[in-house]
């Protein structure tokens, strides 16, 4: 595994991030596939042994179980101090307001069983609440040692920027990184957002890095619990499938060619784009091998504009 600096700040990260969207009682109504507590565990121990320090989850999570189970796993397995743990912030009452903010924060540190988290992440753009209420909200938390630092997550670019200039201009704490929408199937942040994010050292952690797994097969869809009802990923691809197809096509012809997948040639994609950490939602072992195996692959300036080269615009999909 190789590890590396989070933005700005001094938290060093594995070069992949475990999402863990896909642990959680399925009770809860969020998704079907959700993997009980001791599934969860296993994954989370396998990542853990592969050298993977960096684990994100969200006080939505179904229902804030995914949270439980993710600081159950942690604290059966590893020092707390050897991980870094990220969740978010918004899809609750309140959004981003102070008393939210104030409010969620506690309520993620009970279910992680933990007095601090090493990244909180605002889960959206909040309409509704002034940016300066947020940030002085996220400030306080840094100041008070329940976070160590912030980042955001699906924004417009101006969006971020200007509530980074909030942050400088009031000596408030300032983003340290983004988890953005971006895959070689989705790159409309390639605009303005990521374009930012790099003058200013912010890290790029992305999720759906493989597409929902349409950057990872020869096929289409895939005959799983997750592929056949998950209507979000579905509606983020499948309106632009034709299209899509020709990029998702390159990809396995550059699999071919290096003799490796095509999970790995996508991360690998990912690192020559200059992410800093992937989010891989892995709800088997298999797939946090392969995915890591991408370390070992460079992609050249020329592989990577072969892959780039079919693409089309899309509707934005992330920011609200």
């Amino acid at each position: 595994m190789e590890y590396v600096k989070l933005g700005n700040s001094d938290i060093e990260v594995s070069c992949f991030c475990l999402g863990c969207m896909s642990f959680g009682d399925p009770a809860s109504n969020m998704h079907a596939w959700t993997l009980d507590p001791a599934a969860s565990e296993k994954i989370i121990k396998h990542a853990l042994d592969l050298g993977i320090n960096f684990f994100d989850t969200a006080n939505c999570y179904s229902a804030g179980t995914g949270e439980e189970y993710l600081g159950r796993a942690i604290k059966n397995n590893i020092s707390r101090d050897k991980v870094v743990l990220a969740s978010k912030v918004y899809f609750n009452e309140g959004h981003l307001s102070r008393d939210a903010i104030a409010r969620e924060i506690d309520g993620t540190l009970k279910r992680l069983g933990t007095d601090y988290l090493d990244l909180y992440i605002i889960h959206r753009f909040d309409y509704g609440t002034p940016i300066e209420e947020t940030m002085e909200a996220l400030d306080k938390l840094v100041k008070a040692g329940k976070v160590r630092a912030i980042g955001a997550s699906a924004m417009y670019g101006y969006q971020f920027y200007d509530m980074q200039l909030a942050a400088r201009d009031n000596g408030w704490t300032q983003f340290v990184s983004m988890q953005n929408h971006y895959n070689p199937l989705y790159r409309e942040d390639e605009r303005e957002l990521i374009p930012i994010c790099k003058k200013t050292n912010v890290a790029l952690t992305p999720y759906s890095p493989l597409a929902a797994g349409r950057c990872a097969r020869p096929t289409w869809e895939a005959d799983t619990l997750r592929s056949k009802t998950d209507k979000v990923a579905q509606g983020k691809y499948d309106s632009t499938e034709d299209e899509d197809k020709n990029v998702a096509a390159r990809i396995k012809e550059l699999a071919e060619k290096y003799d490796t997948t095509m999970t790995r040639i996508t991360f690998a994609w990912h690192f020559a784009k200059g992410v800093t950490s992937p989010i891989i939602g892995a709800t088997k072992e298999k797939y946090l091998d392969d995915a890591v195996g991408a370390l070992d692959i460079r992609l050249s300036d020329t592989d990577v504009e072969f892959i780039d080269e079919p693409y089309v615009p899309h509707r934005i999909v992330g920011a609200l």
